[in-house]
């Protein structure tokens, strides 16, 4: 068959774009080590924070997303880390924990929420 090693040249390229497109959907790059900067996020949804408790290892980032339809303000207790803005539906805070500890914090607009880091 005379395309047979065009064919085969596709079917491989399609493979490996394939392979390729599922590393990144795991968040991992094509060498399959993890990116500890950007696994992690805290969603806020239904006025809660999931997950409630994230524990992750130092030198991490952390973003929140807002999946609510109303706006809320990530704030650490004792001030451990920098408030984020006033974030509507759809908008984005991130923050790197480098030291070890318990990162306690709250929405400002609705304080019933609450959450923790746990840097190891």
């Amino acid at each position: 068959m005379r395309n047979k090693p065009f064919l085969l040249g596709v079917i491989g390229g399609s493979l490996l774009c394939a392979v390729l497109l599922a590393a990144a959907a795991q968040g991992q790059p094509g060498t399959g080590t993890p990116e500890k900067t950007d696994r992690y996020q805290v969603a806020i949804d239904n006025f809660n924070f999931a997950p409630a408790t994230l524990t992750v290892p130092a030198g991490t980032k952390i973003t929140w997303v807002n999946r609510d339809d109303a706006p809320h303000k990530v704030v650490s207790v004792g001030k451990t880390f920098p408030p984020s803005p006033v974030l509507d539906t759809g908008d984005v805070y991130s923050f790197s924990f480098a030291k070890p500890g318990t990162y306690d914090y709250f929405c400002s607009l609705h304080p019933k929420m609450v959450g923790k880091i746990v840097v190891q």
